[in-house]
Formats: C-alpha cells, sequence, structure tokens
C-alpha cells in the first residue's frame, strides 16, 4: 500500500499525479464497466492518501480543481434529499456530453442500474417510484439523515458509515453497472469532523479530482447540518482530514501514454 499524507489537497493530489504516472502498470481485464473492455488499461493498485479539508467550499475548489460547474451542481443533486434516478446533472457531465455513448448504461426505463442520489437517500427510494419503504433484513434502511441523527447522539460514534454499495451489487450477477465507490466513514475527534472515503476503482481523467471534491464538500455540508441542529455542541468543530483509499486508480492505456507526454 502507497500512503500519503500532506497538510492539503492541491499537493496530494500532486503527488498522487506523480505516483500514478511512475509506478502503474498494464492490465488486460476481461470486462470495464460492466461490459466488454473496450482496451488495455493502466493501474496504479492500493494508494491511500491524507489532507486537510478547508473550511470554505471557494478553497476547496481552489486546491483540487475539479470540474466546475459540473461538480458543484451535482454536489448540490446528491444531498438534495430526493433518491434521483437518472437526475438531471448527468447530462452537464463533460465526459457526458462529448461522449453520448454513456447512454447505453441506461434501462428501457430511462434509468441507471445505480444513481448517488438513490444510494445517498434509498430510504424513499421504491416510494418515489411507486412502491414502499426499502427494508434490510430486519430493519427499514438508513439514509445520510440518519448519519446526522447519529451523530447528534453520539458524536464521537464509530458507526457513522454512508455506504454506497449495497448487497444488491454483490457478484453483478444481473450484468449490472456497479458503484465505484464504497462507502464515506465519518468521524469527529477533538475539534475536527474527519471523512474516509473507500472507493474500488477510480478513473483517474474522468473522475479523481471530482471524487476527491464531492467527498470533501459532504463534510463541510454535514457540518452545516449538525450546527442547525445542535450549534451548542459542534460550533467549534471544523472539517477535518480527508483520507482516500483506492484498490485501483487508472485510465485506459492510450490515455496514459498522452498523460505521461504531457
Amino acid at each position: 500500500m502507497i500512503l500519503f499524507t500532506h497538510s492539503n489537497l492541491e499537493v496530494a493530489i500532486k503527488n498522487v499525479t506523480q505516483e500514478f504516472i511512475s509506478n502503474g502498470s498494464p492490465v488486460i481485464a476481461k470486462s470495464w464497466q460492466s461490459i466488454q473492455r473496450p482496451e488495455d488499461m493502466y493501474e496504479v493498485q492500493r494508494i491511500s492518501f491524507s489532507a486537510m479539508i478547508p473550511d470554505s467550499y471557494k478553497e476547496l475548489q481552489k486546491q483540487i480543481k475539479p470540474n466546475l460547474p459540473w461538480a458543484e451542481d451535482h454536489f448540490q443533486e446528491r444531498i438534495g434529499g430526493k433518491p434521483l434516478n437518472p437526475g438531471e446533472q448527468y447530462k452537464n457531465w463533460p465526459f457526458y456530453k462529448n461522449n453520448k455513448a454513456n447512454d447505453t448504461f441506461r434501462t428501457e426505463q430511462e434509468k441507471f442500474s445505480h444513481t448517488y442520489m438513490e444510494r445517498i437517500w434509498p430510504k424513499k427510494a421504491h416510494e418515489f417510484e411507486g412502491a414502499g419503504n426499502l427494508s434490510g433484513i430486519r430493519y427499514e434502511y438508513g439514509d445520510f439523515n440518519d448519519v446526522i441523527t447519529l451523530l447528534l447522539k453520539d458524536p464521537t460514534t464509530r458507526q457513522a458509515y454512508l455506504p454506497i454499495w449495497f448487497p444488491e451489487d454483490t457478484g453483478t450477477s444481473f450484468k449490472q453497472r456497479v458503484p465505484c465507490s464504497l462507502g464515506y466513514l465519518f468521524t469527529c475527534r477533538g475539534s475536527l469532523l474527519n471523512v474516509t472515503y473507500y472507493i474500488r476503482s477510480c478513473d483517474y481523467l474522468r473522475h479523481f479530482k471530482d471524487d476527491v471534491y464531492l467527498a470533501c464538500r459532504k463534510v463541510q455540508w454535514l457540518l452545516t447540518q449538525l450546527q442547525g441542529h445542535d450549534s451548542g455542541n459542534w460550533a467549534n468543530i471544523r472539517p477535518g482530514i480527508f483520507t482516500m483509499h483506492i484498490e485501483s486508480l487508472h485510465v485506459f492505456l492510450r490515455e496514459y501514454n498522452l498523460l505521461k507526454s504531457l
């Protein structure tokens, strides 16, 4: 495992980029995004890094340089409280606008196999489509609001986890596209609200910076929600440490050759 720790996200991203360019290797995979692979990949495995999250989203944008305005617009869609599928912002994603073959990942009902809005707000996903609430083996599903409720009740909990990967993804039994993200673990220690972001697969060119941005914005948003409900206990808490664990950071091999030349 490769572990980097930095005081800010800009330096962290630069070092991850250098590590990615210098120490990866080609991979011949059988599939990609639940379809037959279009071409070979270049990959670095098990790369992790940590850095401080700035207080403001403007400073966050300055350090990360995500795809704007899309990354912020999509963040607002993600935390809007509705399990949207397909939503609206996918149409404005730069890589969708440049390659509308991405529509092949939608079903005949014009829905994707999943969206982050559905996974963040799953409690009403069936009701949103005219059915009842989702239930697990013994209990109803939770959502981001339940993470907020738990942290308000127990600020130092180790259970404030927001899952993106659901049991229905296991084995990709229906040949569906499954989430790249596994989930987000929020922990409050001292005066800092931290997050650890677990992701199994991350496309360096199309997703990496936006994934970092969207995870850190969740911390900033979560903190405003906590402060709004309980300013006494949360007023002096700041965005803390962002940690990201990536199992596979990759690009297509032809893109790596271009990236290396640049």
